[in-house]
């Protein structure tokens, strides 16, 4: 293997990380974690009350949370009607709370994946069941990163020749580097 995913024929997928791109992976899933936090009404100890909260009905201020938990009417490009803004906040209010319980849920499955080798690199054999769990967080992470790097689809091929120097460089490698992660694991799970 050479540090992408690969079929184990049986759904599953298998990847060998070196210590470093596993720690790299982790730490971003865990920044991840921060960034999505409990939501609201996250905190409480009342699993009933848990599940009839409803969630916000504006979008996030971060433009990172708002690609994550985006509005699900309108065209983001135009300004939104009464209507438009009125009926997305109405679908935001009773979904978010479970989308956003869904992202943590994919985090926190890539990093007890990785807790799973020890702190040190490895072959890494994801059951079929856990693939698109990955792909989610895979996904989550590359949106975030796509955000604060402020990426369009028409300015993708420049991010490959960003000078050695350029500050933005390391966040551009790892978005290019989570990118070809999630397409081999869609390839080695489509096989």
């Amino acid at each position: 293997m050479a540090g992408l995913f690969e079929s184990t024929g049986d759904g599953g997928a298998a990847i060998a990380l070196d210590e470093v791109e596993a720690s790299i992976l982790r730490s971003l899933e865990v920044q991840m974690l921060e960034l999505i936090g409990p939501g609201p009404g996250g905190h409480g100890d009342d699993p009933l009350a848990a599940l009839f909260a409803e969630g916000p009905t504006e979008a996030p201020a971060d433009p990172a949370l708002a690609r994550l938990f985006p509005d699900a009417y309108g065209d983001p490009a135009t300004p939104a009607d009464d209507e438009v803004r009125a009926a997305s906040a109405e679908f935001r209010r009773y979904t978010e709370l479970d989308l956003r319980a869904r992202k943590r849920d994919d985090a926190l499955q890539v990093v007890r994946s990785l807790d799973g080798l020890g702190g040190a690199g490895g072959v890494l054999k994801l059951p079929a069941a856990d693939c698109p769990r990955w792909l989610g967080a895979l996904n989550d992470l590359r949106l975030t990163l796509g955000v604060r790097l402020e990426v369009a689809e028409e300015d993708e091929q420049g991010l490959y020749e960003l000078p050695d120097g350029d500050e933005r460089k390391p966040l551009v490698m790892a978005y290019l580097w989570l990118g070809a992660l999630q397409e081999s694991l869609l390839e080695a799970i489509t096989d």
